[in-house]
């Protein structure tokens, strides 16, 4: 049950005695899965048509990009801890995109998208 920004698990045992368990206490328990692609416009998503007018198959560009899971971190029954850092990675001079994606505890899936620039002054000449 959610109440007051709070997960709280209500459960009744074999003499009627109610138990209510508090299951989320930080910010961080919302999220069960999170992963970072660190160059989120490397990799353009093709899909294959076929051309109506030859019937010939070609490769088109749908507009987006695939995002390349290159770090992550995430929740099982076993361990319940969750990394908040990602890991170093090191990347070259300039501008890119960078996508974190997050999968929180009812299996919402929210992606954003952050420009950087890296490099001395920015990544500007």
């Amino acid at each position: 049950m959610a109440e007051k920004d709070r997960i709280v698990k209500v459960s009744k045992d074999k003499d009627g005695i109610v138990k209510r368990e508090v299951l989320t206490k930080n910010w961080t328990d919302w999220i069960d899965y999170w992963s970072v692609d660190f160059n989120f416009e490397s990799k353009r998503e093709i899909i294959r048509v076929k051309n109506e007018d030859t019937g010939e198959w070609e490769e088109r560009w749908t507009g987006d990009y695939i995002f390349e899971n290159e770090w992550q971190s995430y929740r099982t029954k076993k361990d319940r801890s969750l990394e908040l850092k990602s890991v170093f990675h090191e990347c070259t001079p300039g501008r890119r995109k960078i996508a974190v994606k997050v999968v929180d505890i009812f299996g919402n899936d929210t992606m954003t998208i952050v420009e950087v620039s890296m490099g001395k002054n920015g990544g500007k000449k």
